[in-house]
């Protein structure tokens, strides 16, 4: 089912309803939106950041410890 099958069947089933239910499924659609912006404003600031040169000392830096520095080893 394309995008548009999906919005047309949706309107004529919106058409069909009460005001109060029509507003639910508004409320609804509304805060998916919503969480979804907020989906995509968080994935593009991480990529930002990952692509900022600001921490590209943390990269260059060179590991401290391995795991020949520990003194027991715990398995689960």
């Amino acid at each position: 089912m394309t995008k548009k099958n999906i919005i047309d069947k949706t309107l004529k089933i919106l058409t069909l309803l009460p005001e109060e239910k029509a507003l639910e499924i508004f409320d609804f659609a509304d805060f998916i939106i919503k969480k979804h912006e907020e989906q995509t404003l968080v994935m593009e600031l991480q990529k930002a950041v990952s692509e900022s040169e600001s921490f590209e000392f943390l990269r260059a830096e060179e590991d401290l410890y391995t795991e020949d520095d520990l003194k027991e080893i715990y398995h689960e």
